[in-house]
């Protein structure tokens, strides 16, 4: 697997696998455990998505050293602040069987972001974290918090995929030593993405699927990838997606479908903060 080094030096593969939407708790630990038995190192989660404790349980019964996995989890809005930032944490990872993760990141960019961050240095430096970062933080909210705090983040999880390349984010956040990861990669089948005539092409010319070419696509930019399935044959071919390479002229054709926009209402959006705002898991 090839892995990507964050700023702080610790690696973190650039392939992974996401379980947002997959709530049956039977399904998520079936799906978690295709994936760690497939090859997946990377498991993405979040408290929001009501599953933690289905991916603690695949872990465990993968029986996968815990040294070789890379556990990301979420910190949710109604949790934000310094307290209660290390109590979710903690809840976390009970739900998870875990004594460490690799990964914390602030889910939304709304509430006391900046008591949340505190704790999660805190729990950084105590050695109970790997790296920290954040989600869903557009560049200006991005740089906010690096020039306000001591710990820069090690990764900004953003949505990203052909139709919403992120290639001056990007571009940004290299620039600051900060790791782009992709959530909805194959961009939850929007747009009609799988029947997109450049990337059906592309796939045809190297007789891989669609979302083995966007996979493909993002891994050789650098960005990390948590595609989701819960179809195990979905779930091994999406991570075979080493044995090729793109050309620099099938880069340059997927950059050409770039709509430079979000397909999902914007963070910016006051009424959008406010839905956030009110949104309450029990967690």
């Amino acid at each position: 697997m090839q892995k990507v080094t964050l700023n702080n030096g610790i690696e973190m593969p650039i392939l992974g696998f996401g379980v947002y939407q997959i709530e049956d708790e039977n399904q998520c630990e079936q799906t978690v455990y295709d994936a760690l038995k497939a090859g997946y190192r990377l498991i993405d989660t979040a408290a929001a998505y009501m599953n933690e404790e289905s991916v603690g349980r695949a872990i465990k019964r993968s029986d996968v050293p815990r040294e070789e996995l890379f556990i990301t989890t979420k910190l949710w809005v109604q949790d934000a602040g310094y307290e209660s930032t290390k109590k979710a944490f903690e809840k976390s990872l009970e739900r998870l069987q875990l004594d460490y993760l690799d990964l914390y990141l602030i889910h939304r960019p709304f509430g006391d972001v900046y008591g949340s961050w505190r704790a999660m240095e805190e729990l950084y430096r105590e050695g109970k974290i790997k790296a920290i970062g954040v989600s869903n933080f557009e560049m200006d909210r991005l740089v906010d918090l690096m020039v306000h705090n001591e710990v820069i983040p090690a990764v900004n999880q953003i949505e990203t995929h052909p139709f919403c390349q992120q290639i001056e984010s990007a571009k940004y956040m290299k620039e600051h030593n900060i790791q782009i990861e992709s959530w909805g990669p194959l961009a939850e089948g929007k747009n009609n993405i799988f029947q997109n005539e450049v990337l059906v092409a592309i796939g045809e010319k190297y007789n891989k699927s669609v979302a083995q070419v966007i996979l493909r696509w993002l891994t050789q930019r650098g960005v990390v990838a948590i595609p989701k399935s819960v179809r195990k044959e979905r779930i091994i071919e999406n991570f075979n997606i080493f044995d090729f390479e793109l050309s620099k002229e099938d880069l340059e054709r997927i950059t050409a479908i770039d709509k430079k926009q979000s397909l999902y209402p914007t963070k910016r959006d006051p009424e959008e903060a406010k839905r956030y705002a009110n949104i309450k898991f029990d967690i």
